[in-house]
């Protein structure tokens, strides 16, 4: 006959042991947990430098595999190119001629920019990038929302300063290890940019959705002026961040803003920029010298 399964351990010494010291554990375990739960949630960076040497020690697998979706991504996109080379052409072509349209007005603008500021005496303070380097890794269906760089401390790196890439901005430096270096994305609820529309400058703030999409709220309320299509870039309001940077493109209106996706996606950039944090200049707090006209004023 097979013995019964719910037997009890009687008189084994061994079996009294090994049913306490389990016991023992599985309280010591759920105590050290529960410790570790409260820890983070009172003080999130206590556990920093463990993140830190994980990051650093995952770099070289992040990098391989960031080379490995790049050459894939580049494969099948060559493919593709080459069975719809006449349309493309055809496209590029139309995009070219109105591009050098472009160019005429965009060139006059930006002189006529470079005047009025020099006949206002603005300065101009835009510093150059601290380091290039490679997106390794991004969270994706988390509800926060982080990435990883190639690039720390000895490259320049530090806390608070953005990252973008070609096509906008990805968010600002949270952690910094000597060869690592932890991102804040805009899409992270806990990151809030000030932002403008770029048509005419109505200010608001874009907040993360953790759905890889932003929440634009405009700062006067009222009627809604956004419309579907508008495009946020920084606004330069309060420093971090310098103006003019990409940041999103409107996809649905809401009562007090809208909900807008973001115009560069981490999980398509392999290459990003550091920029210095920009520090905006200081308003003139006194009026300028109105100047003095000969006989003004004289008795008569």
């Amino acid at each position: 006959m097979a013995p019964r399964s719910d037997r009890r351990p009687g008189f084994s010494r061994r079996a009294q042991y090994s049913i306490f010291t389990g016991y023992v554990l599985a309280v010591l375990g759920a105590g050290a947990g529960l410790v570790l739960l409260i820890v983070s949630v009172v003080d999130p960076g206590s556990f920093a430098f463990l993140r830190r040497g994980a990051a650093e020690a995952a770099a070289p697998l992040g990098v391989a595999g960031s080379h490995t979706r790049t050459a894939s991504r580049g494969f099948f996109a060559g493919i593709g190119d080459y069975f719809q080379a006449a349309s493309q052409n055809a496209s590029l072509r139309r995009e070219v001629d109105m591009a050098r349209a472009r160019q005429v007005e965009t060139a006059a603008l930006a002189q006529e920019n470079r005047r009025l500021k020099a006949l206002l005496g603005v300065i101009e303070r835009d510093g150059k990038p601290v380091a290039a380097a490679r997106l390794i890794a991004s969270t994706t269906s988390s509800t926060r929302r982080f990435a990883t760089i190639d690039a720390g401390a000895r490259q320049g790196v530090s806390v608070r300063q953005p990252i973008r890439s070609a096509t906008g901005l990805i968010g600002r430096v949270l952690e910094v290890g000597p060869d690592t270096a932890r991102v804040l994305l805009v899409t992270d609820p806990e990151n809030v940019v000030p932002i403008r529309r770029a048509s005419d400058g109505v200010a608001a703030f874009s907040q993360g959705r953790s759905d890889g999409r932003l929440v634009v709220k405009l700062i006067n309320m009222g009627i809604n002026p956004l419309k579907i299509g508008d495009v946020f870039v920084t606004s330069g309001s309060g420093g971090l961040y310098r103006p003019n940077i990409p940041v999103a493109v409107v996809e649905t209106l809401t009562r007090d803003g809208a909900i807008a996706r973001i115009v560069s996606d981490p999980a398509a950039a392999d290459f990003v920029i550091v920029d210095p944090v920009f520090v905006p200049l200081p308003e003139p707090t006194t009026a300028p010298e109105r100047p003095v006209v000969p006989g003004e004023g004289a008795a008569p």
